[in-house]
Formats: structure tokens, sequence, C-alpha cells
């Protein structure tokens, strides 16, 4: 069976790959002769964790082809995945698409769209004369774990009123089917509204936690506990309930933004959502008060700080709490001196010239006042704080994300300040 992707941003690069790696036959095609060439090529923009290496692998095999045709919208394959990173030409695209694609094919919408997308295009291809089913599949891939969380799903979510459609997608996973990874086929709206309301509930947790964080320092509870023992609660469950500077990613504010219009339009009022969405948005300046506050004023005082990405494992800054919070320093004053692994390129293009960035974590300690922790890195654990104690100027770590060794730290002689703990 051949399965054409369209795209070559993160979505198409991805679903692609990961495809061919379930050993499909795929197409990854795009009109950006010079993107498809650098992806045939194995030259990614973006990091992702392992997802070079399937790439690879798959081009090896004879699995995975990239194309730029003369015609893009030329596209014959049995099965055509949608996944271009913004929603903004979906229609128009997949009605070009359809005239020259079978009759019979299937269009797959995994590019983020807003509710009330693949009923829009199932008229207008109606109205046209053309008879290809339609899925709604919403992917939910998270930046730095996205093979793991497309080979390891939670369910296949399907909306869609074709039961041949359905067949067929549950032959293009059948490793996952066979694997038990329930597939919950539903219409339309519902398969749409899915994505939107997931990432609201995802920010309800985090912003729930938050608060209690910020509560547990005026009772001397620790947070990281509190959450612990939270999540094992088989109610509640333990994912997205750390907190820290808040929730971040590619599609986090566009997805709460369309969920919120959506219910505006329609004359629902989303309390939960809305105070959710007031806490994240309030999360960097607490966090600015709380540095501010330990170093009396952030006027001329050097930071160190380490992370950037929005996530430990990717390239992606989109959204980044962290590259928020650094920016906001910047603005009051402090001189930002920052490193990330993989993301420093990527956050060059948002911080501009507000930031100064650092060949190492040891580089951006270099005579600091406080280092701050702004992504999870695990490297960052494994940091040599005894070498870094004697390049700071204060042994102060504030650290967003609860990552390190609290009780190692006061040990060597630092002064630890977590999010919600003593």
């Amino acid at each position: 069976m051949q399965i054409a992707v369209t795209g070559s941003g993160y979505l198409a690069t991805v679903i692609s790959a990961c495809l061919a790696d379930l050993g499909n036959s795929v197409v990854c095609r795009d009109g950006d002769s010079e993107r498809i060439l650098e992806l045939a090529q194995g030259s990614l923009t973006f990091y992702e964790k392992n997802l070079d290496e399937i790439i690879r692998r798959n081009v090896r095999a004879g699995r995975l082809h990239y194309a730029s045709d003369s015609d893009p919208h030329d596209v014959s394959a049995q099965v055509v995945f949608f996944a271009d990173d913004a929603n903004t030409y979906l229609v128009e695209y997949a009605l070009r698409v359809a005239a020259s694609a079978a009759s019979d094919a299937i269009f797959v919408i995994c590019t983020p769209v807003p509710v009330g997308t693949a009923a829009r295009l199932e008229r207008h291809l109606r109205e046209a004369g053309f008879n290809q089913a339609i899925v709604s599949h919403p992917l939910s891939l998270t930046d730095g774990c996205a093979v793991e969380d497309f080979n390891w799903p939670d369910r296949l979510l399907l909306g869609t009123h074709s039961s041949e459609a359905v067949t067929t997608l549950k032959m293009i996973y059948r490793p996952l089917v066979m694997r038990g990874i329930p597939v919950i086929v539903t219409n339309f709206e519902t398969a749409e509204l899915v994505r939107e309301a997931a990432t609201a509930f995802v920010a309800t947790k985090i912003s729930f936690i938050n608060e209690l964080a910020s509560l547990c320092e005026h009772v001397n509870a620790d947070a990281v506990d509190l959450a612990l023992a939270l999540g094992l609660d088989k109610r509640i469950a333990p994912r997205c309930l750390q907190p820290g500077v808040g929730l971040g990613g590619t599609f986090v504010e566009a997805d709460m933004d369309s969920l919120a219009s959506l219910a505006s339009g329609k004359g629902v009022g989303l309390k939960i959502l809305t105070a959710a969405r007031d806490v994240h948005r309030s999360q960097t300046n607490r966090l600015v008060q709380k540095i501010t506050s330990a170093l009396d004023s952030l006027r001329e005082k050097r930071l160190g700080f380490l992370g950037l990405a929005f996530k430990p494992h990717t390239s992606s800054v989109a959204g980044s709490s962290s590259v928020a919070l650094a920016r906001e320093l910047a603005t009051r004053g402090a001189y930002v001196h920052a490193y990330d692994p993989v993301a420093m390129q990527a956050a060059e293009r948002e911080l501009n010239d507000n930031v100064h960035f650092c060949e190492s974590a040891y580089d951006a300690a270099e005579n600091s006042d406080a280092l701050v922790v702004g992504t999870g890195w695990p490297e960052f654990r494994a940091l040599d704080f005894t070498r870094l104690k004697r390049v700071v100027r204060r042994p102060l770590v504030i650290d967003t994300k609860n990552l390190l060794d609290a009780e190692r730290l006061r040990g060597i002689g630092f002064q630890y300040l977590g999010v919600g703990r003593g």
C-alpha cells in the first residue's frame, strides 16, 4: 500500500518516518524542493530524539522516499496524510490533491485543525464531485518524545463515517493494533475536539499543581512529594503533575485559543479553561518575583540560565516557558548567559540580542549571581557542581523544574530554591 504524507515540517517529518518504520511504503511530499532535498540527505532543521536514525534506516530499506514534483498536488497514493504544521490552506490544498488522487483514496487529517474542518472539507469535496473518504486523525506527539509517542500511543483516534477507511488505517497501524493499542472510532467533530480538550485538560492539571506549589511555599510543604502522592492516586495519575514554569509546546496556545474561541462563539463559558490559562500566563511573573526576591534586585545581576527548549530532547522553543522567563529576566535588567544542549540556534531567533549564548553550562555559570534551571535536561543532573561552585560569584540555584537533588547541592554549599519546595 502506497502512503503519501504532505508537508516537510515537524509533523510530516515525524509521521512519514514513523509510518515507514511500521513497514509501510511512504513518500513524503512537499513543493519546497530545497527542504525535501535536505530531508532526503538526512538533514533535519530541528532536533528530535532518535528521529534522524529512523529516517536513515528507512531510506536505506527503501520504505521512505522524499519527493518534490513540478506539480506538488499530483499525489497518486491510496492514503494521503495531510500533516502540515499549519492549517491555513488545508482545505484548498486537499481539493487540489483530490483532482489527481484516486476516487477511493483516503484523506487523513493530522494537521491541527479547529472543530468543523473535516466536515467542511468533505462538503467541498462532494460539491466538487470528489468521493475521497475523510478521516480526522489527531496525533498526540510531544516534542522530545514524538517517536515514543507514535509507537506507544494511548489510543488511535479515527474520526470518520467510512468503515473502509477504518479498516485501511488499522492495516497501516497493524503493529500497534496487534499490540493492543485501543482504536476509537467517532465522528469528525469529536475527534477534532479531543485534541484541543486534551491540551486544555493538561494545562488545567499543570496550572492546578503550580497553584498548589505556591501554597506549599507558605505552609512548609514540599510540592514534589505532594505531586508524587497525588499522582499515585489512581483517579489522578502522575503525568503532567510536576510544578514548574508552565505548559509549553508548538500547538499549546493555539489549541487553547481555538477551544476558547469555539466555546465563546457558541455562547458557552469555559470557566475552568479560563482559570487554567490565567494561571499558566502568570507563572513566568511568579518565577521572576521569586528570583528577584532571592537576589534583592535583578538590575545588573548575571544569571547563568540552563535550558531554553520547551522540554528535554527537542530543539523546539515554540511556546517555551523557559524562553519567556529568560526574556523577562533580561527585560528587567539582568545579564542572562544561557546554554542549551541543542536549542540555542532556535532560541537566538526568539531572544535576539537580549541574551548571551554560551558554549557550555560551565561558561554560562561563570561569575553568575545565580544559576537558573529553565529546562529539565537530564545531563544537567550530571554537572560537576563542585566545579560550578568554584566559578560562580554566588552559590545560588533556582530550579524551575525541581530537577536537581536539593540535599546534595546544599551539602556542597549551594543555596537551593525549587518550585513549591522549602
